[in-house]
């Protein structure tokens, strides 16, 4: 084999034309270098449909970029070559091609970031540009704050992009933020569009064929995938959102329904992050879709935040506090993960919900995820690395960037609330209000002590009574313990049972 000047890494994350590394390549003398590995797969219990999305967009990414003239050398995951790891395949490939220069940019993971900086090769490594703020921005913003605050960083986002601004300056509304505005739950009446889907072709058949084979051990079903796996069809699923979806993802981007796993939200992520979709140009879509007139204010800017607020404010949470970041647990918790966060096997109707389309489709929308599983895992004391594990096991758009802090910081607060001031806990009645899963629930939610009491209830009292030490300093938290401290003693104490019971329950193993 001819020996190259330089070989590209692109990563299954990294599927982008634009990507940094590949900026100067030139065809005729350099050779990108693509690689299916175990151990990318499998260091978590990855679902099987976010493995299949990866491997086959990969392939059709290598294909497009073969299609362009460039030099592919790709490494199927049954390739007998194949070493396993990142690293290992760089070394061999390296050699093979007698490289004189790797390139590789910032990967999405510390730990694969390390273990190829360890890896003794000489890589020169490019910040990810399809973000907007650098880790050396975002760590120039942080600089001497003692906490951080998602809001501050935001407006500056806004304000770097010219995003649903006035032409002073200000923001568009008077408001920076409507998020008082998207709060409400779904009318019977409102009927949420059908999901775009997406048939597999042959590459994608084949992948599915060897994700089964494989990877049939890991929780999640197979059947069913429909996720775009090419630029153009991730391209067709915005464009359907963009249609049928935006205008009314403001006022219900934080409702639940039954069987409704979708609603109006986008189902762009997992394109998004792995480099289907360009963020710039989402952004630039919605603000041009607010200024058209097609969609609301609080829709367009709801929307907006998600991507250049929380997106990116939490990739720069983790590359600023990484690694230690991911052993936080303020709170002290060692309870197991229950066993129904794997099969959905609880008569909690609202965690059936949410867990079962997890683990059907590879997703949940960001309540779900935030006020039903993740509530549930906070108030019920459970480990801090199980949950992050099992969140960045089975969501196809997590990946450790975006998991970590949205996991470990604003749904279970165990970094002790730099990311996010409060806790983000609630009672049943937080799920009442937001979805109809109260009604066909086999618990009542406007019980809190009785046996058929809903388990949110006791455990958010029991949760706020036993961390009274830290959380009566918060001032996001004065009410909750005014209102705790206006109940009886046996109020409390009855509380305070219910709860002990529920947990001794899940230390035994049982599905409440």
């Amino acid at each position: 084999m001819m020996p190259v000047r330089r070989v590209c890494l692109v990563l299954g994350d990294q599927l982008s034309f634009d990507l940094a590394s590949l900026a100067d390549l030139d065809p005729r003398r350099d050779a990108v270098l693509m690689v299916e590995v175990m151990e990318e797969a499998t260091h978590v219990g990855h679902h099987p449909q976010k493995i299949a999305l990866i491997f086959s967009a990969m392939r059709h990414f290598a294909q497009a970029l073969q299609q362009r003239g460039i030099l592919v050398q790709y490494v199927t995951l049954d390739d007998p070559l194949n070493t396993g790891s990142v690293p290992g395949e760089l070394q061999r490939w390296h050699a093979s091609l007698h490289a004189q220069e790797i390139h590789a940019t910032e990967c999405g993971d510390w730990r694969l970031e390390h273990a190829i900086k360890t890896s003794g090769l000489p890589i020169t490594w490019h910040s990810d540009s399809r973000f907007l703020c650098s880790r050396a921005e975002f760590a120039a913003w942080a600089s001497g704050k003692p906490q951080l605050r998602m809001e501050f960083f935001y407006r500056e986002m806004r304000r770097k992009q010219r995003l649903l601004l006035n032409n002073d300056g200000s923001p568009v509304g008077g408001a920076w933020n409507f998020d008082a505005d998207n709060r409400k739950a779904l009318p019977k009446k409102v009927m949420a569009p059908y999901p775009a889907r997406f048939a597999p072709d042959a590459i994608t058949h084949e992948v599915l064929t060897l994700v089964g084979e494989r990877f049939a051990s890991h929780y999640g079903s197979l059947e069913g995938f429909d996720y775009p796996v090419t630029h153009t069809d991730a391209q067709d699923l915005w464009q359907y959102f963009l249609d049928y979806g935006l205008a009314a993802f403001g006022d219900y981007q934080d409702a639940m329904a039954i069987d409704e796993p979708y609603l109006f939200h986008a189902r762009i992520s997992a394109a998004l992050n792995i480099g289907l979709l360009d963020l710039r140009q989402l952004c630039s879509d919605v603000d041009s879709a607010y200024w058209s007139g097609s969609v609301g204010l609080n829709a367009a800017e709801g929307f907006i935040r998600q991507l250049i607020g929380w997106r990116e404010y939490v990739r720069g949470v983790y590359w600023l506090k990484m690694p230690d970041y991911a052993e936080g647990n303020s709170f002290g918790n060692t309870r197991a993960l229950p066993e129904f966060y794997w099969t959905g096997q609880t008569t909690m109707n609202c965690m059936r919900q949410a867990i079962g389309q997890s683990l059907k489709h590879a997703y949940a929308h960001h309540i779900q995820r935030l006020m039903v599983t993740g509530n549930f895992a906070l108030l019920a004391g459970i480990a801090p690395r199980q949950v992050c594990e099992w969140y960045l096991a089975i969501y196809m758009d997590a990946y450790d960037w975006v998991e970590l802090p949205n996991t470990l910081g604003m749904v279970m607060h165990a970094d002790g609330g730099y990311l996010g001031s409060k806790p983000y806990c609630a009672s049943g009645q937080y799920i009442k209000r937001m979805s109809d899963y109260c009604g066909g629930c086999a618990y009542k939610v406007t019980e809190s002590t009785t046996d058929d009491a809903c388990p949110f209830n006791a455990l958010y009292w029991h949760f706020v009574m036993r961390h009274g030490n830290v959380l009566r300093d918060n001032q996001r938290m004065v009410m909750v313990y005014k209102n705790l401290d206006r109940m009886d003693a046996a109020k409390q104490n009855a509380l305070w049972q219910r709860g002990e019971t529920l947990l001794s329950r899940l230390d035994a193993g049982e599905a409440l």
